[in-house]
């Protein structure tokens, strides 16, 4: 047998796609719209049913409503990115949900689409998410995956950090934010630069969540918040990290 014809035996795994939406229209209009990504699609329209088969399966990409019966968006990317999971969350808003949108993001969601949204503004966001996760997951093996710097000791496998040997309980997204820090210490990186690495595509104009997610990580991982030695701010450019002196 030719290796060509081998090749042509091992089945080609597809992408596996959660839609998690209780408005049935809008469900079945996503499934038409995410076709010409050849994946297997899920979609269920209760939030707690949801997060279990979320938690109990492998997933490329979910797709979640905001206003869920049973369990609503919130609740479940903050049971996600707790348990450790780290695929792609898009998130479904309304248009007068702001607060919830920013709540949304700094929980773990990876971008947010605001009902009523086009078919084409749909794919390209899903593409760029796609995008994103390849290439963390086709990192080398062989990266650092331990930052001690200072008191604090940085797990990235674990998703854990230590200070002093004492646990630090982080959300994900504080998580995501420190370790891009440490392994890029020294450098001055403004709010859009860290909303596009750490955050991802789409988040234009959420500036004060950066703002927001400082504050907390000073007070997490700070002696003293006031006067922080590892977590500067850079007067009229933007934040920096490295060693305390």
């Amino acid at each position: 047998m030719s290796l060509a014809s081998i090749g042509q035996l091992i089945p080609v795994q597809k992408r596996r796609f959660l839609v998690v939406e209780d408005e049935l229209d809008l469900a079945n209009l996503i499934q038409l719209h995410l076709q010409d990504f050849h994946a297997e699609i899920t979609h269920i329209d209760r939030g707690d049913l949801a997060l279990q088969k979320a938690l109990g399966e492998h997933w490329d990409l979910m797709i979640l409503d905001l206003r869920l019966p049973g369990l609503d968006g919130l609740d479940i990317c903050r049971e996600l990115r707790s348990g450790g999971m780290e695929f792609p969350i898009m998130m479904l808003t309304a248009r007068t949900t702001e607060l919830d949108r920013v709540l949304g993001l700094e929980l773990g969601a990876d971008d947010y689409l605001i009902k009523p949204f086009s078919s084409l503004e749909l794919v390209a966001r899903v593409k760029a998410l796609l995008r994103r996760s390849e290439r963390k997951h086709n990192q080398s093996p062989a990266s650092i995956n331990q930052i001690n710097i200072n008191h604090l000791q940085i797990d990235k496998l674990q998703r854990s950090l230590f200070s002093n040997s004492t646990p630090i309980e982080l959300t994900a997204r504080e998580f995501d934010l420190l370790w891009f820090f440490a392994n890029n210490q020294g450098r001055v990186f403004r709010r859009t630069e860290l909303l596009d690495a750490v955050w991802g595509y789409g988040h234009e104009g959420y500036e004060h969540t950066v703002n927001s997610h400082i504050n907390r990580l000073r007070a997490k991982i700070e002696p003293d918040p006031a006067n922080p030695q590892l977590l500067h701010t850079v007067w009229g450019v933007g934040y920096k990290f490295c060693e305390a002196n």
